[in-house]
């Protein structure tokens, strides 16, 4: 599937991150949107110091800060979504769940939540115990809000893989799969925008005969 077979190009958002800069799990996702990129897709990312400029969120509150109406944006107009968390004692980091939690406010959309789209899952964890369990839980969060987890999910373990800088990884298999997450992501964004155009093509032209038909019968 080629950019050429859909309207435009699928824009991927990331999300991840911690409190600390330069944090390995949003120098991992930075991996991953750029195999994004590759396959064809824009992207934008809400890394660790973004998110921790999010409030707590309160349903109740009424009122969102910009940085959450941001977040909220970006969100709606995306075709995928990639997510990164460390594994803090055996879940998914608040900072991370906090930006999850924020998406409430897309509960009334046509497309509500994550729904339609693609959601990539990486975890990075200090041990393996971690990275899989908080993989497991992150894509359990991922199906609550009606998105899509790509078949390939990338836990990483820190003990043995190190991010010297936003460009380089320790292990060259670790970016590979990192690579394959975005990759999944922008391809299951491109596939369903071609499915989605196909199917609503003829239904417009089918309105369109309709209009035509009414226009025709006034005239006569």
């Amino acid at each position: 599937m080629s950019i050429s077979d859909t309207q435009r190009r699928p824009l991927v958002v990331g999300i991840g991150g911690t409190t600390r800069a330069a944090s390995s799990t949003e120098r991992a996702l930075g991996f991953a949107l750029r195999g994004a990129e590759q396959a064809g897709a824009r992207t934008r990312l809400f890394g660790g110091t973004f998110l921790h400029s999010l409030p707590h969120y309160a349903p109740e509150g009424g009122t969102l800060t910009d940085e959450q109406n941001e977040l909220i944006e970006a969100v709606r107009a995306a075709d995928a979504v990639i997510i990164a968390t460390p594994g803090y004692h055996g879940g998914v980091s608040g900072l991370v769940k906090n930006a999850l939690d924020t998406l409430e406010e897309l509960r009334a959309d046509s497309r509500p939540y994550l729904d339609g789209r693609a959601v990539g899952c990486i975890v990075t964890a200090y041990g393996w115990q971690a990275a899989g369990s908080v993989l497991t839980s992150l894509r359990s969060i991922v199906h609550a809000l009606r998105g899509w987890p790509t078949p390939f999910g990338a836990g990483i373990n820190t003990l043995e893989t190190r991010f010297e800088s936003a460009q380089h990884c320790s292990d060259s298999k670790v970016v590979d799969q990192l690579a394959t997450v975005g990759q999944q992501a922008a391809q299951f964004a491109l596939a369903f925008n071609s499915q989605h155009f196909a199917t609503s093509a003829p239904v417009a032209s089918a309105a369109n005969e309709v209009r035509s038909e009414k226009r025709l019968s006034l005239a006569v």
